[in-house]
């Protein structure tokens, strides 16, 4: 199945503008506004036209609504007739083919409830394997399109038990992308990383994504995720991501930052990667998240370099105040989030990393206990 078979449906773009129009700044809510409306009228999506107009309290277009409404009355007769000639004179094939024309309209018009209805009804009705996984595959993208999580979760599920009895591998990469945003939106980064690393070089979910914004999420993914020696082999060589990442706004500068320990450029560039995962609709209940956990990732990293630093040099490396490291150090230290101490009378961070052989000393007393005290109970049954 190659990526031009599976069509845009429904066009998820448009729930990123709707996302804009809910919870981003003002200045992009007259183009998202205009995006939106030219995608609604596009795929005559009476139904969502109308449950935006009354989300965002818009004066009612009457002609616009007339309009799609007829082509909409149209089209479904059309389908319908095709749908009652198919189980009249045709074979079960010709039925499915029908049934899923009618479920893809529904879908695309953002008809949800209904399109769900009509998915099941012509999964029912198929037979080939490859095709019902499409039909789940569909369905997941109806979740994506109006936030849908149990509809998500469902379909993925079943996605997964019908590619392994037999799913080819175009099906199997898909699973794995349309699974890794799905990990992703719900804050499994390194399920998400893992998933889609492993798509990076087979990418074909255009029905999903373009490809650099899938790129963007490989990135955002293994930065928060991977080791450095991992994510320099899987991300800063990749070949796949060399080729678009420098066409991609603050992402090459983002990844590159960190790997080098070039720490002022690096927090510049988590600034603008948090103002873009503010206003992206699958990361934006994460970004003050992903942030803070960036935030420790690139303390640690420098930390884990000396035993101990001046808060006055760690302030410089990472271009801020002394007044913000200070307290950025505290919250985190006093959550256990970093191993360290700060002498505020030398103005000096000390490093207290755990010492990996008394660790294991202390893990090996703790089992010697527990061993014993079974012995003991064992010996207590026998002499009984």
């Amino acid at each position: 199945m190659s990526d031009e078979s599976v069509p845009k449906i429904p066009n998820l773009s448009l729930a990123q503008h709707r996302f804009i129009l809910v919870s981003g700044p003002t200045s992009q809510h007259a183009a998202a506004k205009a995006a939106l409306l030219k995608g609604i009228e596009a795929d005559e999506m009476t139904p969502f036209l109308a449950t935006v107009s009354a989300q965002f309290k818009w004066p009612t277009d009457a002609a616009l609504s007339k309009s799609l409404a007829d082509k909409n009355e149209a089209e479904l007769k059309r389908l319908d007739e095709k749908i009652l000639d198919a189980e009249t004179n045709l074979g079960t094939t010709d039925v499915s083919d029908a049934l899923i024309a009618k479920a893809t309209y529904l879908a695309r018009i953002g008809e949800k409830d209904k399109a769900v209805a009509a998915f099941k009804a012509a999964y029912e009705k198929t037979g080939p394997l490859g095709t019902r996984i499409d039909l789940v595959f569909s369905q997941i993208r109806i979740g994506f399109f109006h936030n849908d999580l149990e509809l998500i979760n469902k379909n993925i599920e079943k996605a997964r038990g019908l590619i392994n009895e037999g799913g080819d591998w175009d099906r199997r990469n898909r699973l794995k992308v349309y699974e890794g945003i799905h990990k992703m939106s719900s804050r499994d980064f390194k399920g998400a990383a893992d998933l889609l690393l492993d798509t990076l070089a087979t990418f074909t979910s255009t029905e999903l994504m373009e490809y650099k914004e899938f790129v963007k999420y490989v990135v955002l993914t293994a930065a928060i995720t991977l080791k450095r020696p991992d994510f320099k082999k899987r991300v800063i060589n990749a070949p796949e991501i060399l080729e678009v990442i420098g066409e991609i706004p603050n992402l090459s500068d983002y990844a590159n930052s960190l790997y080098r320990c070039e720490y002022a450029r690096f927090f510049n560039s988590l600034a603008i990667i948090e103002q873009s995962i503010k206003y992206d609709h699958l990361l934006h209940a994460h970004y003050q998240y992903y942030v803070r956990e960036m935030r420790i990732l690139a303390y640690t990293q420098l930390l884990d370099s000396y035993r101990s630093l001046t808060i006055e040099s760690m302030a410089a490396a990472f271009g801020v105040s002394e007044d913000f490291i200070d307290a950025d150090l505290s919250k985190f230290i006093s959550a256990g989030r970093l191993n360290a101490v700060i002498d505020k009378v030398a103005g000096i961070v000390e490093t207290n990393r755990p010492d990996a052989k008394n660790a294991q000393y202390q893990a090996t007393i703790k089992q010697g206990d527990a061993l014993l005290t079974r012995i003991q109970k064992l010996s207590r049954v026998i002499s009984i």
